[in-house]
């Protein structure tokens, strides 16, 4: 039995498609946002279409921005010889909020999975490798500790050890099975000073 008329039932539905949220919180979602004045969600509305219209992905780095070259990329200040690999823009902006790191980054868009299909051509590995001919002393794997993430930097370990460039991977202290992005600052701090590598 509907309980909701169509266009809330619509967007609740919608709003449940989006990760970490569950048929509750959308509900609880679309009665907010329906509680709202019209013209906060027509600034909402128009926020998120202009979001998804000028993002994109940076052309040296992999991460989301809406120019061509991202700030962090951009800046003559971050040490350009050091790489982080990240798997996605979450995780370069949890060790951004540490503050310490001063290189720049290899965002990856995702980690190597065979159980969902995907291999090493399915992630930015190229684009890394084409990095690393320029002037690059150390690549910091910064992957997740889940398997796929423990795969991905073996994989990357692989593929750079014979450049002769140093290949680092963050400390453990980063929780096995843990998301970078959940992860405090301080913790994630002291996993990049305790790379070891490999």
């Amino acid at each position: 039995m509907e309980y909701y008329s169509r266009h809330i039932s619509a967007l609740i539905e919608e709003l449940s498609k989006l990760p970490g949220i569950g048929s509750k919180s959308a509900q609880r979602l679309a009665f907010h946002i329906l509680g709202m004045p019209k013209d906060q969600v027509n600034h909402l509305a128009d926020t998120l279409r202009s979001a998804r219209e000028h993002i994109q992905y940076c052309r040296v780095c992999g991460t989301l921005t809406d120019q061509e070259i991202c700030p962090i990329c951009s800046n003559p200040n971050r040490n350009h010889r050091q790489i982080m690999v990240v798997e996605n823009s979450r995780d370069l902006a949890a060790y951004e909020k540490t503050r310490k790191y001063e290189g720049v980054y290899h965002v990856l868009q995702g980690a190597i999975s065979p159980t969902l299909g995907i291999g090493p051509d399915d992630i930015r590995l190229k684009e890394l490798m084409r990095r690393l001919e320029g002037d690059v002393d150390e690549v910091i794997i910064a992957t997740n500790s889940g398997i796929e993430g423990e795969a991905t930097a073996m994989y990357i370990s692989r593929l750079v050890k014979p450049t002769g460039i140093r290949v680092s991977r963050i400390a453990s202290g980063v929780p096995v099975g843990g998301d970078l992005e959940y992860i405090d600052e301080v913790t994630l701090l002291r996993a990049l000073e305790g790379r070891v590598d490999l």
